[in-house]
C-alpha cells in the first residue's frame, strides 16, 4: 500500500511539472505574442501618418497644378484643360485604388514567429522534433 501511495506521488508531481511547464510555456508565448502585436501596431500607425502627409501634400501639388495649367489654357481651350484633368485625376484615382487593393492581399502575414513557435511547440509535445 505504501508503495502504491509513492507512485501516485511520484505521479501527480510529474504531472504539477508538466502542467507548470505548460503554463510557462503558454506565458513566454504570449508575451511574444504581445511584443509582435506592438511593433505591427507601431509601424502600420507610422505608415499611416507618413502616408497620409505624403497623399495629403501630393493632392495639393496635382490641384494648384491642375488650376494653373487650366488659368493658363483658360482662353483658349477651357473644355479640353478640364476634361484633361478629368480624366487623369479619374484614372490616377482609379490605378490608386487598385494598387491599394494588391497591396492589402500581399500583406505579410502577421505574428509570424509566433504561429512558428507554437508549431514547434506542438511538434515537441508530440515528440516529433529534436
Amino acid at each position: 500500500m505504501a508503495d502504491d501511495s509513492t507512485h501516485s506521488g511520484r505521479s501527480e508531481r510529474r504531472v504539477r511539472g508538466w502542467l507548470a511547464n505548460v503554463l510557462e510555456l503558454a506565458e513566454v508565448r504570449l508575451e511574444l505574442l504581445t511584443i509582435e502585436a506592438r511593433i505591427g501596431l507601431q509601424r502600420l500607425i507610422l505608415v499611416c501618418v507618413v502616408g497620409v502627409l505624403g497623399a495629403v501634400m501630393t493632392a495639393f501639388g496635382v490641384i494648384f497644378l491642375a488650376l494653373l495649367i487650366t488659368v493658363w489654357l483658360w482662353d483658349s481651350h477651357p473644355l479640353l484643360a478640364l476634361g484633361v484633368f478629368t480624366a487623369l485625376f479619374l484614372g490616377g484615382g482609379i490605378v490608386a485604388l487598385l494598387t491599394a487593393q494588391g497591396k492589402l492581399r500581399g500583406l505579410v502575414e502577421m505574428f509570424g514567429a509566433t504561429r512558428d513557435e507554437l508549431r514547434r511547440d506542438q511538434q515537441r509535445l508530440r515528440g516529433d522534433a529534436p
